[in-house]
Parts: structure tokens; sequence; C-alpha cells
């Protein structure tokens, strides 16, 4: 595709994307923005699910379509950053910010690195508790080898095989949707429930929002989505530059910042579907007769048992593993790409260790300090909401670099975020810091 930063031949991926049809020219189109929302619905996500709808039955279904236009336009922001600059997130943070600036975000990036070795640790926990319901084996030996194993796929297995993988295991959350097909849903009250009419206020409640907030707009996804975009946009000419929106044809790059849209859109909305299908499934079985508190895999299982019957346990263990196995290495490699950036120095799944060993070993780093965590840890359902909450306290900080790259026109150029957008983010930006101080003293104060 390149061969330097100004010369372009030609782009495989957006071309090809028109003339295949059917199911080969969708898989072309789903890429980093399919990843990124089915990497949302992880262990973390489907635990704090669960547990809002057992816990709370159809009260926090409303926060699903209040999501759905807040994490596209977050995640398009994202995106679109790659697209116009070919530069991931934590790169962009060292062309605009000035010395002092890059030392506090960089602060900020290594606390999102220790967060997500904790989110880390809690889909590992995740992985071995569904082993365990297999009947496998102890769960913290089944979340020690997962670890091992991931670290080595993540860095020395291709970026083009990894991202194959990530779509099919895309395909674990249907399984939540089948749920609503046979079990005895009160449609009337998620009606209820989707308008806000069943929400009980407490500090129980705002501090289980605070989780679902953390655990679906999450600042691992802003990292991840833009270095993702730039691998893929790496991956679509033979050069080793991503080549901006800008330096391309004025036709293939229209088609490709659409083809992007397409993509995000269509991995938030798959992100939000399956969140709504979890709290609807878990608070008509598990929640049906009143608040039920979620400690174990085997606790929130039970949410399958009117469409799998004895397998139940079965199937949610296998999708807990699938979704926990598509996470990991995105949680351990955002901060990766974030930090990497920030310095200058390089990354990607499709350099060697060598050529970017700072980026493996941060990956490591997040991956054996996961392990390590998972490996104390007596309450994997716990570890996960308690993640998710995390994720909500952090978010607001990252959401406001994100706005000024974005607005940026230096930057950006005539991709700087537009009137709808800018609103969008900083609304965002303003709903997660007012659930972060929330969080924080839900955190501290315990009331």
């Amino acid at each position: 595709m390149t061969g330097s930063a100004g010369e372009l031949t030609e782009a495989p991926s957006g071309e090809d994307a028109v003339k295949d049809t059917g199911l080969k020219a969708v898989l072309k189109v789903l890429g980093p923005g399919l990843v990124t929302g089915v990497a949302d619905d992880d262990p973390s996500g489907v635990a704090t699910y669960s547990q809002a709808g057992a816990g709370f039955g159809m009260g926090l279904l409303w926060t699903a379509p209040l999501c759905l236009p807040l994490m596209y336009g977050v995640q398009e922001i994202c995106d679109r950053t790659a697209l116009a600059t070919g530069d991931s997130l934590g790169m962009l943070v060292r062309r605009k910010f000035a010395r002092t600036a890059r030392i506090v975000i960089g602060v900020l990036i290594v606390a999102l690195i220790v967060a997500n070795c904790l989110n880390v640790a809690a889909d590992l926990a995740a992985i071995g508790s569904g082993m365990e319901l297999l009947h496998l084996g102890p769960p913290h030996l089944w979340a020690a080898i997962a670890g091992v194993v991931l670290a080595v796929v993540t860095v020395f297995g291709s970026f083009d095989r990894i991202a194959a993988i990530f779509k099919w295991l895309c395909l674990v959350l249907l399984v939540y949707f089948a749920v609503l097909f046979v079990a005895n849903v009160p449609w009337a009250e998620v009606g209820a429930g989707v308008l806000g009419l069943r929400m009980t206020w407490s500090w129980d409640s705002a501090g289980l929002l605070v989780a679902v907030l953390g655990t679906t707009i999450s600042p691992y996804m802003f990292f991840w989505e833009s270095g993702h975009r730039v691998e893929e946009m790496r991956e679509e000419g033979d050069g080793p530059l991503a080549v901006p929106l800008d330096e391309r044809p004025r036709r293939q790059s229209l088609r490709k910042l659409l083809l992007s849209r397409i993509d995000v859109l269509i991995g938030m909305f798959v992100s939000v579907a399956a969140m709504l299908a979890i709290m609807v499934a878990t608070a008509s079985t598990i929640g049906r007769n009143g608040p039920q508190q979620l400690n174990t895999a085997a606790d929130a299982a039970k949410a399958l048992e009117p469409i799998a019957g004895p397998a139940a346990a079965a199937i949610f263990a296998i999708g807990f593993i699938a979704t926990g196995v598509l996470a990991v290495p995105v949680l351990a490699s955002s901060g990766s790409i974030a930090l990497a950036g920030l310095l200058g120095k390089p990354w990607g799944f499709n350099k060697s260790t060598r050529r970017a060993p700072l980026f493996y070993v941060l990956i490591g780093v997040g991956l054996i300090g996961g392990v390590a965590i998972s490996a104390v840890s007596d309450n994997p359902v716990q570890l996960l909401v308690l993640s998710a909450t995390i994720n909500g306290i952090a978010a607001a900080p990252f959401l406001l670099v994100v706005m000024l790259l974005s607005g940026d026109r230096k930057l950006m150029g005539r991709h700087v975020n537009g009137r709808l957008a800018a609103w969008v983010g900083w609304i965002t930006a303003a709903i997660m810091l007012a659930a972060g101080l929330v969080g924080i003293y839900a955190t501290i104060a315990n009331p």
C-alpha cells in the first residue's frame, strides 16, 4: 500500500470489501469495531449485567438505550483519530501535549495498566470458573494455564490470525439471546425497565450503575479501538505505515470512513444488545422471586436453565471461557499500545519482540500480574464487578484526553469532531465523571 507516508498505491481491504458479496464481504467490513464491542462483553461485563438483573430485576435496563449512543459516539471518535492520522492515541498524546502533560497522562496510563491487570485477573478467574463448571479441574490452575497460553499466543501469534479468532469468538454471545425466546419473560416489565420506570435508587443500585457504565464505556476500549484500526491500516498494503485518509484517493478515503463507521456501529449495537439480553434473562430467571446475590459462576449459569436445562452450566461455562479468551489479549495489549505510543516506542502484533520489546514486555507484565491476582481470588464474580467499577471511575480522565485530541484541527484536519460528535463526546465525559465520583464515594464511604 505504501512505501512512505506520502505514497499510496492500493488498499485491498477497502476495495475488496465492496467487490465481495455475502458473508465474506461482511467479515471484511467487521473488524476493530466488532472486536471492541464484543470484548466489552467479557466475563466482567457478563457478571456485572447478570448481577444487575439478579439483584435489581428490570431496574437497570434503561442503561442499555442510554449506553448505545454514548458508546458509538466515543468509539467512533477513537476510530476516526486513527483513520485521520494513522497513529494510535498514545502517539497522538506525544504529538499534541507538552512534557508535563505527557507525564500526567503517562501516570494515568500506568494506572490503566494496573487496572487492566485486575480486569485480566478477573477474566482469567472467570475462565478458571468455566473450566470448573465443566468438571475439568481446579479453577486457579486453569486460570494460570490460560494466562500462560494466551501470553504465548498474543506475543508469538500473527495479527491476522488473532483478529480472525476474535471475529469467530463473537458468536458465543448468541446463547444469551436464545434464552429470551424460551424463558417466561414479562415483556411489559421489560418495557417499563427500559423506560426507567422500575429503577429503585439506593447506594447499592448506584454502585452497580457505576459498574454497568464502567464495563460498557471502558478506557481500555478507547486505546484498543484506535490501535486495532491502525494495525488494520498497516495490513492493507506492503509498507509498514498506516496511511491516513487524506493521503488516500478521495473515493477510497470516503469508502474507508463509511465502512469503518458501519463496523463500529455494528460492534456497539451487538455489545449493547447482549448487555440487554443478559440483564433481561437473569431478571426473568434468577431474579424472578426477588433480589439475589451472585457469588459464583454457577449462580450466574442458572439464567440459562430455561433453554439449556441440565446443560446450562456447561453452556454458560463455554461462553465464560470464550469471552475471557477474547478479552484478555485486548485488555493486556490496550495499555501496552497506549504507553508504547506515548513513549515513541514501536508497537504492534506484526512486529517482532526484538523490534517492539517494550510493547511485548508490557503485555507480559499485564498477563503475569493478572495470573498472580487470580491465584489469590476466591470470589470471581465480585472481582469481575469490582474491575468494572474501577473502569467506571477511570473513564472520565481518558475521555477528556480523547476529546482534546479529536477536537484538534492540526491533528485531525477535516476529520476533526463535528458539532454532534463533540456534544456526544463531552456529554459522555460528564456522565462518566459523575459516575466516577459516585463510584469513589460508594467505594470509600460504603454508605
